[in-house]
């Protein structure tokens, strides 16, 4: 393509996403004239938002607290088996959810390894796992991994000089803290409690599965409930407009502060030698405790669940297979959707930055990549919902929704793995491109193709695996032909079938540690990451 038609790709595209993000809005206010009236004029709203932020609140503070002492004993502690809990941390970002609820099931759940622990003491375990307090366990083990790795990051960047010069002066544990970890750590924490309270503010697996009631719902689940039980679009769609504004609040407060993680420098790594007191070692060793008490026992119990003799049985379940082949179509549907938007936008936006020096328009444009996290998955699938239901069969349209939607849900974390990549192979080789002829097809091939390989891989393989673990569109737009594996999965979980659960869960998971091994190595090549 010549030169001059740089801005067509990225055209297109933002007006692709422009028409997906502005009918289902316009569909909204349209079912919803009522939305306008104040919130605290509807008390069933009003329970439904405080119980949102509340949830999210809470789940934040639970999250960042405990993740702060985590951090550290990581970072003053060497101990066999360290570098293998950091990369069990790092899987919590890419585990489907429905897998971790299946997996918070057996353990805490009735008839779990801790209920009949206690049997067999003659005690009894309290119901914990649904309600609020279950909603909180599951954020809990999803985002203290997160934070840990985050801070442990932040620590990692301090000069050894620092850590020495510290070591000189005799500084306890609580002056280190105060003068020299806390610094690092506090310039991380408005990015990173910002990033956790999204996450919790927009959890609708997690609350489907455990909210356990009316009195435990949040703005996504009551959208659902609203379309799918009650048929009511109006309520739907003014529950969808409050969690559109919502979310949007939440999302220009959290992008005040940079939200990428800190780069680690192992190559300035000094090891600390403040934690040989009794009193350090305790606090290690008990905060590392209770975080593996938290983090493993579900990962071991989706794998020991799932391989059990009734397995096999499990696995013969022709809806299981159908299942898994919906899934993976979805998920190659999406992925490669996702991977088209992207690479589209960054063309069009690498130009205006590099090219015409127009970076403000290059973010403009690469924004609109991030409308999932202006319109969520909720809001969106309710107004494409109520958008076309007057002119077709929604549920006939329900596999090309889910691909939409899910790919849409994916474009944010493809911009973030391939807009670095684009941008350093054009500043490097943009200009010897150009004085070697090497234009349009020639370029790609020789050129992009085998440096962009490995970002590539990456970005389609992580598009592929959040596709396949997702609950959101395919709760909204699925059928009796429609079914996923997470969807058929929390029904087996509603309906107590474990045993079919556990070889649901272990397929699952099985399922996107391959693809993402495979997918990366496949496009990215000998030179992917696959950590």
């Amino acid at each position: 393509m010549p030169r001059r038609y740089w801005w067509l790709p990225g055209g297109i595209t933002a007006g692709l996403l422009l028409a997906v993000g502005l009918g289902p809005l316009i569909a909204l206010l349209s079912q919803a004239p009522l939305a306008a009236t104040p919130l605290w004029q509807d008390p069933y709203l009003r329970q439904v938002v405080i119980f949102s932020l509340g949830q999210a609140a809470l789940s934040t503070g639970l999250s960042l607290l405990l993740a702060l002492p985590v951090s550290r004993a990581l970072h003053r502690r060497r101990f066999a088996g360290r570098s293998l809990l950091l990369k069990l941390f790092g899987l919590s970002q890419v585990l489907p959810v429905i897998i971790a609820l299946f997996g918070l099931v057996a353990v805490h759940g009735h008839g779990g390894w801790l209920a009949r622990l206690l049997s067999s003491l003659g005690l009894s375990l309290p119901q914990y796992l649904y309600g609020l307090s279950g909603i909180v366990l599951a954020h809990l083990f999803f985002n203290v991994p997160l934070a840990a790795r985050w801070w442990l990051q932040s620590l990692e960047r301090l000069p050894a000089n620092q850590w020495r010069l510290a070591e000189q002066l005799g500084l306890a544990s609580w002056s280190l803290f105060h003068h020299l970890e806390w610094p690092a750590l506090r310039a991380q924490l408005p990015a990173l409690a910002g990033l956790i309270f999204m996450l919790c503010f927009t959890s609708f697996a997690t609350v489907m599965a455990l909210g356990g009631g009316p009195g435990a719902t949040t703005l996504e689940v009551a959208i659902y409930q609203a379309l799918r039980y009650d048929f009511d679009l109006q309520a739907a769609g003014q529950l969808a407009l409050w969690q559109l504004l919502l979310s949007g609040l939440i999302l220009l407060l959290h992008h005040r502060w940079p939200s990428e993680p800190p780069q680690l420098k192992v190559s300035d790594h000094y090891r600390r030698q403040d934690g040989a007191r009794l009193g350090a070692r305790l606090h290690d060793g008990a905060s590392l405790a209770l975080v593996a008490l938290l983090y493993l026992p579900p990962l071991l119990a989706i794998l020991l669940s799932g391989l059990r003799p009734e397995l096999w049985r499990a696995l013969a379940s022709p809806r299981l297979w159908h299942s898994t082949g919906q899934s993976l179509l979805i998920g190659t549907l999406a992925a490669s959707l996702a991977l088209g938007l992207t690479l589209l936008l960054l063309i069009s936006s690498r130009h205006l930055r590099l090219r015409l020096g127009r970076r403000h328009w290059a973010q403009g444009l690469e924004s609109l990549g991030n409308l999932i996290l202006v319109l969520p998955s909720a809001v969106l699938s309710t107004g494409l919902f109520i958008l076309l239901m007057p002119f077709t069969d929604v549920f006939g349209l329900g596999l090309y929704l889910v691909v939409l939607i899910n790919a849409l849900a994916s474009l944010p974390y493809t911009l973030r793995t391939l807009q670095p990549a684009m941008e350093a192979v054009a500043h490097r080789y943009d200009r010897l491109a150009d004085s070697l002829g090497l234009a349009g097809l020639a370029r790609l091939t020789r050129l992009e193709w085998p440096l962009l390989r490995p970002a590539l891989g990456r970005a389609f393989a992580l598009a592929m695996i959040l596709s396949l673990g997702d609950l959101g569109a395919i709760a909204l737009f699925g059928s009796g032909e429609l079914q996923t594996l997470p969807w058929l999965l929390y029904q087996q979980l509603g309906s107590y079938r474990l045993n079919e659960a556990a070889a649901t869960a272990l397929l699952l998971l099985a399922l996107c540690l391959a693809l993402l091994g495979i997918l990366e190595r496949g496009i990215g090549g000998k030179d992917a990451d696959c950590r």
